[in-house]
């Protein structure tokens, strides 16, 4: 018999019974369905939290925290720049300093709280600091200031009355426009203040703003930094610190980011620098924690669906076994006309995994129809009963084409093996009894 006439064979036996058959697909078809949707809701959380901790922070980013000397930890300086510069696959390296103590940046009769930052421009520049208006100081004395510097330029009479609001307000307070203003060009004050032995004492420095940085990927970010090249680096931190020790030797940094020509390089780099001695964190290593979380928690998940469709294959066999009682006379018939074991065999394995595959195929569409309407209308539900938008960039359920084919490969495959028993009982059939209508 030709595979063409089994089909054809296969087609005409599965019309017999129309809704016991129906009724088989059906419940393979829910079995599919659940687990995918189960399975689903894992894969829908673990894209969620790792986009979530890929827009935190550039995804080419390496901290480094310091490097290990006889047991104890360093804090980078000048002197291991070059160690990890050399390192391959690394594109930059942007070394930071702040000044913890108070310090006040004016412009004319405008007046804003700010924590400097002491950078090299250079490096910034390689790790792809992008500018929203003006160019790169060119120079000592030229900055370039956060993307909200000059909305934290407030005068005296706004600073009262936006602190006043805040005290008295029930909910969110509006923040005052600021300076409106172009910064660029314009010269600001930076003050440091502290105290010594009671006395306080301040330092100015006059800068020339020479661009603004661009806006935070975040909303709820705010840069109202002044970054100053490293230059001035010791006459500035020289006066900004209480330590006479730690002004004369070599300053450390308080942050050193190390940036990968790429995230495929990231992990490279990340493991070069451990073996180098430091201690280094990157988006890798978070990213390879939360993933082995979720890949048991998916495999538990998909574990219970399986459970699920094992109990539907109690359907098929019930279904195939009826098949082979109902159909002894003619399978006994096609024995006597010379059918080989094999084809009876396989003609009902076929049935069997046309049950399977119409029910995972059903099963699949579902799936992606429940997942749809799971992430339209749950954000929608939560922001009605806790009125919090940011719900809405949450990812409820997502269905990878991996699990699809998982799904389908189960569900085919446990609907063939439930279907196996009843073939092999097809062709032990005596002919003889079967043409008696027997079994």
């Amino acid at each position: 018999m030709k595979f063409k006439d089994q089909l054809k064979f296969m087609r005409k036996n599965m019309k017999k019974n129309r809704l016991r058959v129906f009724m088989t697909i059906l419940a393979t078809t829910m079995a599919c369905a659940f687990l995918i949707v189960l399975a689903s809701v894992g894969f829908g959380i673990q894209k969620s939290i790792t986009e979530e901790i890929k827009s935190q922070q550039i995804i080419t980013e390496v901290s480094v925290q310091g490097k290990e000397n006889d047991g104890s930890l360093e804090q980078i300086k000048k002197g291991n720049l070059e160690e990890l510069e050399e390192t391959d696959n690394v594109t930059a390296v942007v070394r930071r300093n702040y000044i913890d103590i108070p310090v006040e940046a004016s412009l004319d009769d405008r007046k804003a709280d700010v924590r400097p930052t002491i950078t090299n421009m250079d490096a910034e520049l390689k790790a792809n600091l992008t500018l929203e208006t003006g160019a790169v100081p060119k120079s000592e004395n030229e900055v370039i200031v956060g993307y909200h510097f000059a909305q934290s330029l407030l005068t005296e009479d706004e600073n009262e009355k936006y602190q006043k609001d805040l005290e008295t307000a029930d909910g969110p307070v509006e923040a005052p426009t600021g300076y409106e203003g172009e910064l660029v060009g314009k010269e600001i004050t930076m003050t440091i203040l502290k105290e010594v032995d009671g006395k306080e004492e301040t330092k100015s420095f006059t800068f020339k703003v020479a661009g603004v940085v661009g806006e935070p990927a975040k909303d709820w970010v705010t840069d109202q930094n002044i970054y100053i090249d490293e230059a001035l680096k010791e006459e500035i931190l020289s006066f900004a610190s209480i330590d006479e020790e730690f002004i004369s030797s070599d300053i450390p940094y308080n942050e050193v980011l190390v940036y990968a020509s790429s995230l495929e390089h990231v992990a490279q780099v990340t493991d070069d620098l451990k073996d180098k001695g430091y201690m280094v964190y990157s988006i890798t290593e978070e990213l390879d924690s939360v993933n082995l979380f979720f890949n048991v928690f998916k495999a538990g998940l998909i574990f219970v669906g399986t459970i699920a469709i094992i109990i539907s294959s109690i359907g098929i066999f019930n279904t195939m076994t009826m098949a082979v009682t109902e159909r002894t006379q003619e399978i006994g018939i096609m024995k006597a006309l010379g059918a080989q074991p094999g084809i009876i065999r396989r003609l009902f394995l076929m049935e069997s995994a046309y049950i399977g595959i119409v029910g995972s195929i059903i099963g699949v569409v579902i799936s992606y129809a429940i997942s749809f309407a799971a992430n339209m209308l749950l954000p929608i539900i939560l922001n009605s009963t806790m009125g919090e938008e940011a719900v809405m960039d949450f990812t409820f359920s997502y269905i990878p084409l991996s699990l699809v084919l998982i799904s389908a490969g189960i569900s085919i495959g446990v609907a063939m093996i439930s279907g196996l028993r009843p073939a092999v009982k097809a062709t032990n059939i005596n002919v003889l009894s079967a043409l008696r209508r027997e079994l």
